[in-house]
C-alpha cells in the first residue's frame, strides 16, 4: 500500500526526503504536494524529479486544506525550526501522521503543544535522528549495551565544527535564536540524542554557559577584524569567511533565484551585527539513574568532527572521529569561495595536508587489562550509510531493532529538553530541572535484568506500538 505524502519546507533539507520518495522508496511512498512561502524552492524541486510533475504546489496557509483534499497520509517537517511545533500541531489535528526533521521543537511551550496534540488526536510523530544510524555510533552503543565497560557514570562529549560548516550557521537564517533556539537545540540536539540513546537514559537537569565569542560584530571588532561586505555573493576575492551562493548551482536557485519573492538572503556575512546565537557552548547534564554528562560545542574550530568517552564502572569507552581535518583558503587569498560543505554528511575527497587526519577510532579498555580496538563498519552515502538505514525505517516501517535506532516524538522532547533548559541556564545562571521547566515528564522505565533491552527503550525510546503499521 502506497502512503501519501505532503512536504512542508522545500529548502536546502528537503532533498533527502525527496529524494527518498522518488528514488528507492517509490513503490511505498507517494508525493502529492509540496508546501513553502517561497514558490520557486517548491518549484526547483517539482521540475527537478520527473516522477512530481503532477505535485500539487501551495502555500502553508493551505496546509489542512491540502491534507483533506489530496487526502495525505503524513506530512514530513523540514520547515524553519520555529515553525515545526506549528506545522506538526496543523497536522495531526487535521488527520495527518508527521515525519518531522530535528529539532522536534525550540521551547518549553511549543513542546507541551506538541505533546498534547498527539494525546488528543492519538496520531503518531516521528523525529529523524540520522546520527543513531551512523556505523562509529551504532557501534560504541552496541558496546555500551553489551556491558563490557560496566553501569556508566559519566559521559565528556565535545563537537567541534569548523570554519566552513561552523560558519554557515551565522550566515542563514540559525542566526537569529528566535527561528532556531541556536545550535544548543538546533545542531546539539543531534548529540544530545546520542547520549540519551547510547545511555538509555533521560536528562533531569541542566547547567549551561556559552556565548558569541567569534562571530558576530561585536567579537570581530575586538580582534580588530575588518568587516566584510553585508553578503558573500559577489564579484572580486572572497574571504574564506564568505559564501557566494552562484557557486553552487541548487544553492542559487534555492536562495539567490528565489529572493524576489521573500527577500530571505542564505548569504550573510558572519560577521554581521545582530546574531543572536551563541558559537561556544558548554553544559553539564544530571541524567536521571545518576551519570553526569559534560558536553561542549565549538563553531569556529580549525577542524571538524567529536570525542567522546563513556566512563563505566568496569572501564572506559573512547570514540575520537575527524570529519574533515583542515579548511584550506581557496586561491590563497580565500577568491573563488565555494559552498558550504557538511562533511559529516558528504564526503570530503581532498587530501588530509597536516598531522591530523580524516578518520575514526573507537578504544574499549577494562580494568586491569590492555586497551582494544573496536572495528567499526564501513558505511556508504550520508552519515556513513546512515542516512539510508534511518530512510528505510521512515518510509518502510522499522524492523526489530535491539538497539532502538527507530525514534518517535519522546526521543525528539528528550533530545531537544537539554537545550530548551540550556538556553534557560544561560539566562538565569541558575540549573534548570527539566521536568519542572518543560512542564513534561520524559522519564523511561528501564529492564534491570536485561542492559540491551534497556537500551533498546522499552518505555518509549523506539517508535511505539503500531508505528511500524503506521510507517507503511
Amino acid at each position: 500500500m502506497t502512503t501519501r505524502y505532503a512536504l512542508i519546507g522545500a529548502g536546502h533539507r528537503a532533498q533527502m526526503y525527496l529524494d527518498a520518495i522518488a528514488g528507492p522508496h517509490a513503490d511505498v511512498a507517494e508525493l502529492v504536494a509540496l508546501l513553502d512561502v517561497n514558490p520557486a524552492r517548491s518549484e526547483f524541486h517539482r521540475d527537478r524529479v520527473p516522477a512530481f510533475a503532477d505535485v500539487l504546489l501551495a502555500g502553508p496557509e493551505q496546509l489542512e486544506e491540502v491534507i483533506r483534499e489530496q487526502q495525505v497520509d503524513r506530512v514530513i517537517v523540514t520547515s524553519v525550526d520555529r515553525l515545526h511545533a506549528e506545522h506538526v500541531v496543523r497536522s495531526l489535528e487535521a488527520g495527518a501522521d508527521v515525519v518531522v526533521e530535528k529539532p522536534l521543537t525550540i521551547d518549553a511551550p511549543s513542546a507541551r503543544a506538541i505533546q498534547e496534540a498527539i494525546d488528543r488526536t492519538g496520531r503518531s510523530v516521528v523525529v529523524t535522528f540520522n546520527y543513531r544510524y551512523s556505523p562509529r555510533n551504532t557501534a560504541l552503543k552496541q558496546v555500551i549495551a553489551s556491558g563490557e565497560i560496566g553501569e556508566v557514570v559519566s559521559v565528556t562529549f565535545e563537537w567541534v565544527l569548523d570554519t566552513q560548516h561552523g560558519a554557515d550557521y551565522f550566515r542563514r537564517w540559525h542566526r537569529d535564536k528566535t527561528n532556531s533556539g541556536g545550535l544548543f537545540i538546533h545542531k546539539a540536539a543531534h548529540h544530545f540524542d546520542l547520549v540519551n540513546w547510547w545511555i538509555a537514559d533521560t536528562p533531569a537537569r541542566v547547567y549551561a554557559r556559552g556565548g558569541l565569542r567569534f562571530y558576530g560584530a561585536d567579537a570581530a571588532a575586538q580582534r580588530g577584524r575588518a568587516p566584510l561586505p553585508g553578503r558573500g555573493t559577489h564579484d572580486g576575492p572572497h574571504d574564506p569567511f564568505e559564501l557566494d551562493l552562484r557557486s553552487d548551482e541548487r544553492l542559487e536557485a534555492l536562495y539567490l533565484k528565489a529572493e524576489e519573492h521573500d527577500g530571505y538572503q542564505r548569504d550573510r556575512s558572519v560577521f554581521d551585527a545582530g546574531i543572536t546565537a551563541e558559537d561556544n557552548l558548554t553544559a553539564l547534564v544530571d541524567y536521571s539513574r545518576g551519570a553526569v554528562l559534560t558536553y561542549a560545542l565549538n563553531a569556529h574550530s580549525p577542524w571538524e568532527g567529536y570525542r567522546v568517552a563513556v566512563n563505566g564502572t568496569a572501564g572506559r569507552a573512547e570514540l575520537e572521529v575527524v570529519e574533515r581535518a583542515e579548511v584550506i583558503a581557496q586561491g590563497g587569498d580565500g577568491s573563488g569561495s565555494s559552498a558550504h560543505v557538511d562533511p559529516s554528511a558528504v564526503a570530503v575527497t581532498t587530501a588530509d595536508a597536516g598531522a591530523r587526519e580524516r578518520g575514526e577510532r573507537l578504544v574499549v579498555q577494562t580494568h586491569f587489562a590492555p586497551a582494544r580496538e573496536v572495528e567499526i563498519p564501513e558505511g556508504t552515502g550520508g552519515h556513513g550509510g546512515g542516512d539510508a538505514l534511518l530512510l528505510r525505517d521512515v518510509f518502510v516501517g522499522p524492523a526489530q531493532d535491539e538497539l532502538g535506532r527507530p525514534s518517535d516524538h519522546r526521543d525528539g522532547l528528550r533530545a531537544i529538553s537539554v537545550g530548551i533548559c540550556g538556553n534557560e541556564s544561560l539566562s538565569s545562571g541558575l540549573p534548570v530541572d527539566v521536568t519542572e521547566f518543560l512542564g513534561l515528564d520524559l522519564r523511561r522505565a528501564t529492564d534491570a535484568t536485561s542492559r540491551l533491552a534497556g537500551s533498546a527503550g522499552l518505555a518509549g525510546s523506539s517508535a511505539p506500538a503500531g508505528t511500524a503499521q503506521a510507517l507503511r
